[in-house]
């Protein structure tokens, strides 16, 4: 099985970039502390564009992934953030070993 790796954007609602970012690390915490398939989670803010957020998340595999979609930590971050994101994108990939 190979590692799966998201990379993310996270465009903020106008404004709001500052409200997500620590719901974001809590989010991280809660993940890398209850999902064992979730290996690595790192945030980043755009030097270009306030309003965005990168993430770059590496996953035991793609089980370890879909885990993480239905965890309730994804739920909880939903929850927490409805009205604050105006747009995600995520592209997956395999590392190269």
């Amino acid at each position: 099985m190979s590692k799966l790796v998201v990379l993310g954007t996270i465009e903020a609602v106008a404004g709001h970039s500052g409200q997500l970012i620590p719901l974001l690390k809590a989010h991280r915490a809660r993940c890398l502390r209850d999902e064992r398939g979730t290996l690595s989670f790192d945030i980043m803010t755009s030097n270009d564009d306030d309003a965005k957020i990168y993430i770059h998340e590496v996953y035991q595999d793609a089980a370890a992934f879909e885990l993480h979609l239905n965890s309730p930590s994804i739920k909880q971050w939903r929850e927490e953030t409805a009205g604050l994101v105006a747009k995600v994108l995520v592209q997956k990939a395999t590392p190269v070993e």
